[in-house]
C-alpha cells in the first residue's frame, strides 16, 4: 500500500497542470509553489543582468536569461530567477527552450518567507550541487548581500563568501566581470 509520502510528482505531471499565474518547482517529486517576484526583486534581477549584458557586449562568450526552466530529470525541474551559459553549453544543454543539464551560474534572488529561504539555500543549493552548476549566487535584498557558492575540486558548491556594499562581485567562470553589491539594490 502507497502513502502520500511515496507519491512523487513529476515534470510531465507539473506540466498538465493548468496555469494560475504560481511559479511551479519539482525537486525530488516534491512540488514547490512560488506567487509572482515582488517589484524589488525584479528591479535587482534587472540590475543583475544589466552588468552581465554589458560585459557580455564586450566578451561575447554566452547569455544570461531570466525565468527559463532547467529540467535536470523527470523528478527535478526548477525556474532560476537567471541562468548564466556559454554558448558551448547551451549547444549541448538547451532543447526545446529549456535547459536539460546545468548552466554555469545560477543566481536566486531570496523571495520573502523561511520556506523560500530554506529551499532556495539549501534544498536548492544541494539539487545544483549534485547536477553540475559551477557558481550559485544568492542573492538577499533584506540585508542587501550577495552570497557565493563554488564548485569546488570534490565537485561541490563551497560557500565563498557574502558580499556587501562597496564589495564587488567577481566570478570565475567570466574572466574580468565584476559588479559593485550596492549598485544592485534599490
Amino acid at each position: 500500500m502507497s502513502t502520500a509520502s511515496d507519491l512523487r510528482l513529476t515534470n510531465a505531471d507539473v506540466e498538465a497542470m493548468p496555469d494560475d499565474g504560481n511559479r511551479y518547482e519539482l525537486i525530488g517529486g516534491e512540488l514547490y509553489v512560488s506567487s509572482a517576484p515582488g517589484y524589488i526583486h525584479q528591479i535587482i534581477l534587472m540590475r543583475i543582468a544589466s552588468a552581465f549584458v554589458d560585459y557580455l557586449r564586450e566578451h561575447p562568450v554566452g547569455e544570461i536569461v531570466p525565468g527559463v526552466g532547467v529540467i535536470f530529470d523527470d523528478y527535478n525541474g526548477v525556474i532560476p530567477d537567471l541562468v548564466f551559459a556559454t554558448h558551448e553549453r547551451m549547444r549541448k544543454s538547451l532543447i526545446g527552450g529549456r535547459f536539460r543539464a546545468a548552466p554555469e551560474i545560477v543566481i536566486e534572488i531570496l523571495s520573502p518567507g523561511a520556506s523560500n529561504e530554506r529551499r532556495d539555500r539549501h534544498v536548492k543549493r544541494s539539487l545544483y550541487a549534485a547536477r553540475g552548476v559551477n557558481e550559485y549566487w544568492i542573492v538577499d535584498p533584506e540585508n542587501r548581500s550577495v552570497e557565493i557558492h563554488r564548485r569546488d575540486e570534490a565537485g561541490d558548491l563551497v560557500f565563498g563568501g557574502s558580499l556587501r556594499q562597496s564589495d564587488s562581485v567577481t566570478c570565475g567562470v567570466l574572466p574580468g566581470f565584476s559588479v559593485r553589491v550596492d549598485t544592485l539594490f534599490v
